[in-house]
């Protein structure tokens, strides 16, 4: 597996690496890849159905030049920015039974995290809801997965020192909702992972194998997924 540190000063240009590193694997058969990002700037990214009135306090949003984009993958609305540690995994399905389907991928990738993380600290980790990590019920990583023919993207978040009670101030409570949350506003229901993120990165690292770095980044597909979705109104507000 192959390993790229790269974040972007842009929403929309590491939302399209995400996407970028998926195709590369799926057309041209290229290794597997973790990537890690953090977002210099807070921006509000929907899941591929989510709906911006129903989950985003847009006007919040335009106030304070917060942008809303969408991503390709499901899963529920997040507010990114400094101290939210993302990762993406570009993994093949080809005769691997772990990831035959969504069900099976959520379960394989995130027992693998929940064992990994509990080396790391003395707090009980626990595999809640459908892809949530947390700490005594308390969220602090929750991931999703576009699925292609050949090959799936898993992202997902690991909160180490992140301003919770902004999440408040844009975006609404989710619509959808795991039983363990109970109806907890953000601030109630998500926690920081006390971790350091290079200490995050180098764990990732070792438990998936990412030994060497990926050396040719797609930039040419990250503009053209930039250009043809990601700075587009009609992506972001198609719902």
């Amino acid at each position: 597996m192959k390993y790229l540190d790269l974040s972007f000063p842009t929403p929309e240009e590491n939302l399209a690496c995400d996407e970028a590193l998926l195709d590369l694997c799926e057309d041209s058969g290229s290794e597997e890849i973790l990537r890690v990002w953090e977002s210099p700037a807070h921006f509000v990214v929907l899941g591929y159905s989510g709906k911006v009135e129903a989950e985003v306090h847009l006007a919040a949003c335009q106030d304070e030049s917060i942008p809303v984009l969408r991503r390709p993958s499901g899963g529920g609305t997040v507010l990114q920015g400094p101290g939210c540690l993302n990762f993406a995994l570009i993994l093949k399905t080809k005769n691997k039974k772990p990831l035959k389907n969504i069900t099976d991928t959520n379960r394989f990738i995130m027992k693998r995290h929940q064992e990994t993380l509990e080396k790391m600290t003395p707090r009980k980790i626990a595999f809640e809801g459908l892809s949530d990590l947390a700490c005594d019920q308390l969220k602090f990583s929750g991931n999703a997965q576009r699925r292609k023919k050949r090959a799936i993207l898993f992202h997902g978040t690991f909160l180490y020192d992140f301003d919770i009670p902004l999440i408040e101030k844009f975006l609404k409570l989710p619509s959808k909702q795991p039983p363990y949350r109970k109806q907890r506003t953000h601030q109630n229901f998500l926690m920081n992972l006390d971790i350091p993120p290079n200490q995050l990165k180098a764990a990732l690292r070792e438990s998936w194998g990412a030994v060497q770095l990926l050396s040719e980044v797609p930039m040419d597909r990250i503009k053209q997924l930039v250009k043809s979705r990601y700075a587009l109104q009609t992506w972001n507000f198609k719902f």
